[in-house]
């Protein structure tokens, strides 16, 4: 999938009134995702994506957190956070951040292999998890945990 497209499909998906709340909705989302996940699966997802996209993953997975070992596992935080920080990154509502993630993460969905999205659907908690598109969840094998 190319930028444009990418950027269409979220704007699209999300009911989002221009490109630019898309765009900072696609920033904001795979920020704070490259915070939550291990840098090595930032790494790949972002490999699989155009490059204006995969920067935001791959800025926050080379330059985030204290240590080389809060950037190899990733952050640990919930749905909470991880919407506060889209919200703050994003200029808008913890709600409105919510809203616009999920539609980023269902056309991330749409755009990377299977086997990556089920990767990450393994290292996000619960919580944050019950953002991926609905036929993700349940065709996933944590699904039933």
């Amino acid at each position: 999938m190319h930028y444009d497209e990418f950027i269409g499909e979220v704007r699209a998906r999300g009911a989002l009134p221009d490109r630019g709340t898309a765009e900072r909705a696609v920033r904001a989302t795979l920020e704070t995702l490259a915070e939550r996940v291990p840098v090595g699966l930032a790494e790949h997802i972002a490999a699989q994506l155009p490059p204006e996209i995969a920067q935001h993953l791959l800025r926050v997975a080379v330059t985030h957190g204290p240590s080389r070992e809060e950037r190899r596992r990733g952050e640990r935080f919930g749905l909470a956070g991880f919407a506060g920080r889209i919200a703050w990154r994003a200029g808008t509502t913890e709600e409105m951040a919510l809203a616009e993630a999920g539609a980023v993460l269902d056309v991330l969905d749409a755009s990377l292999a299977p086997e990556l999205m089920q990767k990450l659907g393994h290292v996000l908690p619960h919580d944050i998890r019950e953002l991926l598109p609905e036929a993700r969840v349940a065709d996933a094998p944590w699904s039933s945990a």
